[in-house]
């Protein structure tokens, strides 16, 4: 079990009325596992965590784990062991800009 913070922007596109929602991966919980299962759970975040084709990270949106900015680390990298047993979430958030 997965526990993932969702942005308010993100939850409204996908109706969901809760900041945190729970998923369920097979095996060792990576980043991207837990996307494809947020996606596949919640099809309209489709394309807006990540790019179609190239699973790439959009702009402005950062991945952050147990005080720690995943946003660069490699998609199939272990997650923490506390995001791994529910302890702790994977906090998905929009990140801002400005001048």
């Amino acid at each position: 079990m997965i526990r993932i913070l969702l942005p308010a922007h993100l939850r409204t596109l996908a109706k969901i009325p809760e900041r945190e929602v729970v998923v369920e991966v097979d095996g060792i919980p990576t980043q991207r596992l837990v996307l494809d299962a947020l996606e596949a759970r919640y099809p309209a975040l489709r394309g807006t965590v990540r790019d179609h084709d190239t699973k790439k990270r959009r702009a402005f949106i950062r991945f952050f784990a147990c005080e720690q900015d995943l946003s660069n680390e490699p998609l199939d990298d272990p997650l923490p062991e506390e995001v791994a047993v529910g302890k702790e979430p994977y906090m998905i958030i929009g990140a801002m800009a400005g001048g």
